[in-house]
């Protein structure tokens, strides 16, 4: 019952600023400096988290959350003081590049997201001026004020967890939003029509059961992929055909411009991390089935 109602309560907290449109013109000109710092390519593509398959934003804030949470141990302890300043000046530097990646991340999201992370910004830059401050006031000798400083940035910085909690796990950014496909689509081979049902070099949204899927034919051969964005769920067959460095036929979604390829559904462009669920396609009897490999 305590569970319930503790839900209804962060429910009713999160609402209005998911919700309201006055945070739009904010938003609207920090996603323009963000993108304009961050330009697509291979950086942005690392900050995003591609090579590692995930993002990397939750990994690097791991780093200023722990010397903190470590300072904040030390501070009840006598003659720490020096130990506690350095940990707090390596988190103070350590925020600036877990900042950099969350906000690459962020510039690509939808408005409910976005509108909740900039408040997530803001508790995260409360908290890193207090712990700076707090730093500023050690190196002056008044570890008194400075232990103040750090302990109000330390809950601050935890209000800014539980905001980016939220976006994370209540509104499922950064999450992979195709991995459910291997475990909701039928099992084993499925008729999805003929060979003149998908005309050559386009793409073609199909469907097996309940899942959406995109077909593109080249000659005789069919790639198929699930058709949903693995980053925010947006339709890849509505996406453009386009060609990588290295030749290969791609598409490209609609929304955020994560590049997948055709081939194996490898991510070759993000804010995509995941790749897209592939399946196998062969022609039988005159009809086109396909098959998830490691559906169930």
């Amino acid at each position: 019952m305590l569970s319930a109602s503790a839900n209804r309560i962060v429910t009713k907290i999160f609402a209005p600023v998911e919700n309201t449109t006055a945070l739009d013109p904010l938003i609207s000109g920090l996603q323009k400096v963000v993108r304009a710092l961050v330009p697509p390519g291979e950086v942005r593509d690392v900050l995003h988290g591609v090579p590692a398959g995930h993002p990397v934003h939750p990994v690097l804030v791991q780093i200023p959350l722990g010397t903190w949470s470590s300072a904040a141990i030390l501070d009840l302890m006598p003659g720490t003081e020096t130990a506690s300043r350095r940990l707090i000046g390596v988190g103070v530097l350590a925020a600036a590049p877990a900042a950099l990646a969350g906000a690459t991340d962020w510039s690509e999201l939808h408005e409910q997201q976005m509108r909740t992370g900039v408040v997530h910004w803001a508790a995260n830059l409360a908290a890193v001026s207090l712990y700076a401050a707090s730093y500023v006031q050690r190196r002056r000798g008044r570890d008194a004020r400075g232990k103040v400083l750090s302990y109000l940035g330390l809950a601050v910085a935890s209000a800014g967890g539980f905001i980016g909690g939220h976006l994370a796990y209540h509104q499922a950014a950064g999450v992979n939003h195709a991995e459910e496909v291997p475990h909701v689509i039928p099992t084993g081979w499925n008729a999805i029509g003929t060979l003149e049902d998908f005309p050559e070099g386009r793409v073609t949204r199909s469907a097996v059961g309940d899942v959406s899927i995109l077909v593109f034919r080249d000659g005789e051969r069919l790639s198929v992929l699930a058709d949903r964005c693995s980053h925010l769920s947006g339709p890849l067959s509505d996406g453009e055909l386009v060609t990588d460095a290295d030749g290969s036929r791609c598409i490209q979604c609609p929304w955020h411009g994560s590049t997948f390829s055709l081939l194996d559904g490898s991510v070759r462009r993000g804010p995509a991390t995941a790749p897209q669920p592939t399946m196998q396609a062969r022609q039988t009897g005159g009809r086109v089935e396909v098959r998830m490999p490691d559906a169930g």
